[in-house]
């Protein structure tokens, strides 16, 4: 969960696994998970308290999916069941003209292609936070707070296949949201951005 130098701290928080003193990392990513926020599992809730505080530490930090939402959650805004039934695949994001001075995005063009796999999202921004990216199904995919802390929705570390053995696992769910899981996994497709984007993340921190 955090980075210092050239060494990566892994916490598993669902474990119980002491989570690490600010003063001893440089930078921070929350994952993605199979749970919940609105599950308000004490594990997550002692991890929204502890990035809390971390992010007004400013120490730089990026939130994927899961982490996306308890970022947000943790700056006081809103999580809940994504109004479309969530997103899966690969999907288009436009990112706005916050983007263009964003210490992040501002290196990328208007419109990527992204992986997703959730059903809840950030259904109400936090104060103070700047959104820059939007989707068809999300209007919350990405955002920054005070310049150090970035939440997005979606996932730059999948690849297609690894998005497809998603939609194949929620195979079931997807039929229940009136989903077509082939058409989804016809329209999934690799792309450059994640990479990009995740170097950057590292160019930044360093």
């Amino acid at each position: 969960m955090g980075i210092s130098d050239n060494q990566a701290i892994v916490t598993d928080v669902t474990k119980g696994e002491h989570l690490p003193d600010y003063n001893k990392i440089s930078a921070i990513v929350v994952t993605g998970s199979h749970a919940m926020v609105t599950d308000h599992e004490k594990w997550s809730e002692a991890a929204a308290e502890w990035l809390k505080d971390a992010v007004q530490h400013k120490i730089p930090t990026l939130g994927i999916c899961y982490g996306h939402q308890l970022l947000a959650y943790s700056l006081g805004g809103e999580v809940g069941n994504n109004t479309h039934g969530g997103e899966f695949g690969t999907v288009e994001v436009h990112l706005n003209k916050n983007a263009e001075s964003d210490r992040l995005f501002s290196k990328f063009p208007e419109k990527v292609n992204v992986q997703v796999c959730h059903s809840q999202s950030v259904l109400k921004l936090p104060k103070n936070t700047t959104l820059l990216g939007s989707s068809k199904m999300d209007p919350h995919q990405a955002f920054v707070y005070n310049d150090t802390a970035w939440g997005i929705q979606f996932h730059p570390e999948f690849d297609a296949d690894i998005t497809i053995e998603y939609i194949h696992h929620f195979k079931e769910m997807l039929h229940n949201l009136n989903k077509n899981p082939e058409n989804l996994v016809a329209q999934t497709k690799n792309t450059e951005f994640g990479n990009r984007f995740l170097r950057r993340f590292a160019d930044l921190i360093r």
